[in-house]
């Protein structure tokens, strides 16, 4: 299997790849961990086959106190640009909003926390990386913020119904993912943790460890084999969709 280089952004120290970065090495990928912000720099995107940024408890308007944001919009913009396959994962997807135009702002009917269900749009059947998904597949969650208005020629595949915005394409290779699929049981009970007044939106169930393994094995089912599809994607063996948005 040929090696493919993907590069994985980290925004803070407790949002760390988690399963995703087995699930990449494991579908023949190379991982380069950067720590945006530590050092407040990326490298060139174009040298790498793919791009993965994962979350953050901060705000993705938050440019003052996290002036490292900044980069990361302009990061986003050369991604879609060039096509470099991009997937932005809970905060990663709320910077790659805002950076094209949309908006970001705290979710009026509280936070998202634990297991819900989003539904597929249309346009996810015709994607490459949706269209293998069952129609209302497990996700996980654990965010404050939501993404009110995508960008322009945005196009949306998967929502729910108190938070429409859940999975978009921006271009042809850009994705942004509102949920998590990359925890561990670990890593999400130290969330419900350190985020006391946010655990209290998740299900009971979800707060013991029962649920917790058995929601990520559930995640695992669903989302391993989509990161194996967006591997896929980034080496060229999976076409991206034929209508250039961008």
């Amino acid at each position: 299997m040929t090696t493919t280089r993907i590069l994985v952004i980290q925004l803070a120290d407790l949002d760390s790849p988690g399963r995703l970065a087995e699930w990449l090495v494991d579908s023949g990928a190379e991982v380069e961990l950067v720590r945006l912000d530590r050092t407040g720099e990326l490298p060139e995107p174009r040298d790498f086959a793919a791009v993965v940024c994962l979350g953050g408890p901060m705000n993705a308007n938050d440019l003052d106190g996290h002036p490292w944001l900044r980069t990361l919009r302009a990061f986003f913009g050369t991604c879609v640009t060039r096509r470099v396959p991009l997937l932005a994962i809970c905060l990663g997807a709320q910077v790659l909003a805002t950076a094209l135009g949309g908006e970001v702002e705290p979710g009026h009917e509280g936070p998202e926390v634990g297991r819900e269900l989003v539904a597929k749009r249309d346009l996810g059947w015709a994607d490459p990386l949706f269209a293998d998904l069952p129609l209302m597949p497990d996700v996980l969650q654990f965010h404050h913020d939501v993404i009110t208005r995508l960008p322009a020629g945005a196009e949306l595949l998967a929502s729910a119904t108190r938070y429409p915005n859940q999975a978009f394409r921006v271009g042809p290779v850009g994705y942004g993912i509102q949920f998590h699929i990359e925890t561990t049981p670990e890593l999400f009970e130290t969330w419900l943790r350190t985020d006391p007044a946010g655990a209290e939106f998740a299900r009971a169930v979800d707060r013991t460890p029962e649920g917790i393994a058995e929601l990520h094995a559930d995640v695992e089912q669903t989302w391993r084999p989509f990161v194996e599809r967006f591997v896929e994607l980034a080496r060229g063996e999976l076409s991206p969709v034929a209508k250039n948005l961008l």
